[in-house]
């Protein structure tokens, strides 16, 4: 697994993705105070049978695209509903760290499993120098979760972060210390008329090594509008400015994933790839091949989409 290019520069996109497949699945009522995409779903359907088919046909669509994907298994006895999601409490990095994360909702806190880690470096002969543990934050009210809180331009080493109840704005510039990152914060809503905050900020954006999917309508004030877009440009990515009814359907929520020969995809949801316009998916095919499956049921009552499900491992080789 390559984590440098030929000139040692890092790489945007990951060429392993680490996913937990869900055992507790449900829609987490601590969460939904502040994530205004979970909605409830039919009382008399099976969710964790339905989640589990739905999470099964991403991975597959992943592996056809012949991209590396190692599967762990939820803790049944942990009652994490949202353990799917593990990007919000672990993040990768080349030079052989992980970062730890403060989780908003208490019982999202157990999914944090460093004995995953452990087995991920272990099967796949990776290097693990150091855990950059965030979580004392936990003690202060104060949360960063991972990198639905921070999207990573990774070659231009820049941040951004949508500030919100779980994304904090002191823990983000502790982030960006320790993994010495440059900050990019600001703050959008999920509706330009009214005050909620984005949850996450990988919901209304993502980076890929060429291309920038923004819902700049989010970020409402122009100077924060103004300096984001211009960063993006500034980093050489090709813009698709998204509109908030595709925010709503995820369209922000896709990732860029290399396979194992260095080709590169654009992953996201059934739903995210109709919600683009035809204009749009050219622009994006410009930059890697897109894929996508339907994960309904999850976008629905967990309010997060693939990329939420994709946890990008950058850990350099032992």
């Amino acid at each position: 697994m390559k984590n440098k290019a030929n000139n040692d520069k890092p790489l945007q996109s990951a060429e392993l993705i680490m996913m937990i497949r869900p055992a507790s699945f449900r829609m987490n009522e601590q969460t939904a105070v502040n994530n205004l995409y979970q909605q409830a779903g039919e009382d008399d359907i099976d969710t964790i049978d339905v989640a589990r088919k739905e999470f099964d046909g991403l991975v597959d669509v992943l592996k056809a695209a012949n991209v590396d994907v190692v599967v762990f298994e939820d803790d049944i006895e942990a009652d994490t509903p949202d353990a799917l999601f593990p990007n919000n409490w672990v993040s990768f990095h080349a030079d052989g760290r992980v970062g730890l994360y403060p989780m908003f909702a208490v019982n999202r806190r157990p999914e944090r499993r460093e004995a995953l880690v452990y087995d991920l470096r272990d099967g796949h002969g990776l290097a693990l120098d150091e855990f950059v543990d965030f979580t004392e934050f936990e003690d202060h009210d104060r949360f960063l979760e991972g990198t639905g809180s921070l999207v990573l331009d990774r070659v231009a080493g820049v941040a951004y972060a949508a500030i919100s109840p779980r994304t904090d704005r002191e823990a983000a510039g502790y982030f960006g210390e320790a993994f010495e990152m440059q900050m990019c914060t600001f703050t959008a809503r999920q509706n330009p008329a009214d005050e909620a905050p984005i949850y996450h900020t990988n919901v209304m954006m993502a980076i890929g090594t060429a291309w920038a999917v923004v819902c700049s309508a989010c970020i409402r004030d122009a100077g924060e509008r103004r300096m984001v877009l211009e960063q993006l440009v500034a980093d050489g990515h090709e813009i698709i400015d998204i509109t908030t009814q595709q925010v709503d359907k995820f369209a922000g929520n896709v990732l860029e994933v290399r396979d194992r020969d260095g080709g590169l995809h654009i992953a996201m949801s059934s739903a995210a790839h109709a919600a683009f316009t035809s204009a749009q998916l050219d622009a994006l095919k410009n930059h890697g091949s897109i894929i996508h499956a339907p994960i309904p049921t999850i976008e629905q009552l967990g309010g997060g989409s693939v990329r939420c499900m994709l946890a990008e491992v950058f850990l350099p080789k032992s």
